[in-house]
């Protein structure tokens, strides 16, 4: 279930994942002189990849997956999806998935999965209802309490962790629970043993995406309930050395922030995996491609895409695609946080409150060089704050920043931004020195060169952007700076995965901590309300509502998207059947893979 929103790294919610997704972007353009004007590689038929493969061989019994998760950082090891919201953890955690439904094509809720979704729309409840005799991995049945206990953790009052936020209050007796005024959360009852009942203030289309407050995810009450949340439960053994797990493969051995290795679940639902083992280890994203050419693995998650190149044709791989459930933005602090009240407090006086700057800065970006020259079609400009794959929602109309510097000078000149003293650099509107903060991810070997190209296209417009701590930013250390509205940063550049429901409310309302922009009006909240309303349930209501919000986004400019991305996947040719589709995937039937030699081929 991909209900959450994860930070990624930027090349940046169902249940949010913080949507500090690091799916990283890993693949920045290299952009020194002598490549301005270099020519553009051959563009990437992506149609023409394809998104699964079948391998011929005989089968061997068993034996071990090699997978590389590509990153140039550590992962932070938080094996729970309550309080994970990193991209890395949240690959790993795949293989040992917690999830409790399973999706179709257009990310609604099938009646297949571990858990069955009921929805009383007249009544605003929603049942869920565990099919089958489902255990964890070790042994202990799966019960209601354990479909209860992720929402007792996510709305305790010393929760710290970033899934409380305007959705999750949808429940009834949520923000009641969270405020300590209750014991339990009274909208959520024990029907009997497989089945719970919650109750919601209203019921939108986003219930079928597990939204409206729903999680979709179980936690292991027997494992979990004496471990207090406050401090203890994210350090302790149970999230990062031994987490119980319902997935087809369960933990074995963590090397901290290097290496997984994780053994199959003899007690998987959908019945015991015929691999022994998955190994999931930590690789550069300089080394990858010779590792996969020298076959030391067989998939490797998170592949840049600048690195197409070094894979294409190989005899040992294939090569698979799929249209990524994200987008890279540009992001700009209007404002800050407060953990007291768990809302975003926008500040109008704030430096980069300035609509005209900030389409400036948008318009001044060249990033249709960067995704024709060093991305091959991999990644495109990005028009919108929702995907295309989200085809019923998605704008297809919108303009957005295409590269236009006489535009963003017109804007800045209206705006009274302008070089008084002559040194080639904008003043202030009181005429003073105005230099502007950038955070940006290290990552990548291009990532410097990427930053440094973008600083020159906006220094060509006149303005002054100087690297927050002057230089790339490590990725835990960035979201750590981003999350706790840094003061030295005032615009910043990331990515988002969206998970599998579209509905923004996770990422742009008042008390979604995932609002890094902190931007909060009343117009923004009712289109917020309008998408996932009860009037939405009208098809037509709920699209031309997403559109509405799509076009005051792009014209606020408080969060200006960059990329659209294509995924790309590597794959060893020993590995039998594999799927990287989003429904019915391999992901989805860990279970069902094979090896066809014992050692990924050369």
């Amino acid at each position: 279930m991909k209900k959450n929103w994860l930070l990624l790294s930027v090349i940046f919610a169902v249940m949010f994942v913080l949507a500090a997704c690091n799916n990283a972007d890993k693949d920045s353009a290299k952009t020194d002189d002598g490549n301005k004007d270099k020519p553009s590689q051959t563009k990437v038929e992506t149609n023409a990849l394809p998104v699964d493969v079948t391998n011929e061989g005989d089968v061997i019994k068993g034996g071990t997956l090699k997978v590389a998760l590509v990153t140039d950082t550590p992962f932070k090891g938080v094996f729970i999806q309550e309080l994970s919201d990193d991209a890395y953890d949240s690959k790993i955690m795949e293989y040992a998935s917690n999830t409790l439904f399973e999706l179709d094509g257009d990310f609604q809720v099938k009646d297949t999965g571990i858990a069955k979704l009921e929805v009383d729309k007249d009544n605003k409840k929603a049942k869920i209802t565990i099919q089958g005799d489902v255990k964890w991995s070790d042994g202990t049945p799966l019960t209601a309490d354990d479909l209860i206990y992720p929402y007792e953790i996510i709305g305790h009052p010393d929760y710290d962790g970033v899934r409380y936020d305007d959705d999750f209050q949808n429940i009834v007796g949520a923000q009641e629970y969270h405020d300590g005024k209750a014991k339990t959360i009274s909208g959520i009852k024990k029907i009997d043993e497989k089945s719970i009942e919650i109750t919601l203030k209203k019921v939108s289309p986003a219930i079928y995406s597990i939204g409206d407050g729903l999680w979709g995810y179980a936690a292991p009450k027997h494992q979990l309930e004496s471990i207090p949340v406050k401090d203890a439960l994210i350090a302790s053994d149970a999230v990062r050395k031994n987490p119980v797990t319902l997935g087809a493969f369960k933990f074995d051995k963590i090397v901290n922030g290097e290496s997984v290795q994780l053994v199959a679940n003899e007690h998987y639902y959908k019945g015991k995996p015929k691999l022994d083992k998955v190994v999931i280890e930590v690789v550069p994203s300089t080394s990858i491609s010779e590792a996969m050419k020298t076959g030391k693995y067989d998939i490797a998650h998170q592949y840049p895409t600048n690195q197409y190149d070094g894979i294409k044709d190989l005899s040992n791989i294939s090569t698979l695609s799929r249209p990524e459930l994200s987008y890279s933005y540009v992001g700009f602090k209007l404002g800050k946080y407060d953990k007291a009240s768990s809302k975003n407090i926008f500040d109008e006086k704030s430096k980069m409150n300035d609509v005209n700057l900030r389409q400036a800065i948008g318009y001044a970006m060249d990033i249709e060089s960067v995704t024709e020259k060093f991305y091959q079609g991999l990644r495109v400009r990005a028009n919108s704050l929702i995907p295309p794959v989200f085809a019923s929602y998605y704008d297809d109309t919108l303009e957005g920043y295409h590269y236009d510097p006489e535009k963003a000078k017109e804007l800045l000149d209206k705006a009274g931004y302008k070089d008084k003293d002559g040194d080639g650099f904008r003043e202030d509107k009181d005429g003073k020195k105005f230099t502007i903060r950038l955070a940006a991810m290290s990552g990548s070997d291009t990532d410097e060169a990427i930053a440094e190209y973008y600083r020159q296209n906006w220094k060509d417009v006149g303005l002054n952007v100087e690297l927050t701590t002057g230089r790339l930013i490590e990725f835990n250390s960035f979201y750590d700076k981003v999350q706790a509205d840094d003061p030295e940063i005032d615009m910043f550049m990331a990515a988002w995965k969206t998970g599998t429901n579209p509905s923004p409310a996770g990422l742009y309302s008042e008390g979604a901590e995932f609002n890094f922009s902190r931007y909060v009006t009343a117009d923004l909240t009712k289109m917020l309300a309008d998408i996932d309303s009860e009037k939405a349930m009208d098809p037509k209501f709920r699209s031309e509502a997403f559109r509405t919000w799509q076009v005051y986004m792009s014209e606020q400019a408080t969060t200006i998207p960059m990329y659209f991305r294509t995924e790309i996947i590597p794959v060893n040719k020993r590995v039998k059947n594999y799927d990287a589709s989003h429904e019915n995937g391999t992901m989805e039937n860990l279970q069902t893979i094979e090896l066809v030699a014992d050692q990924p081929l050369k």
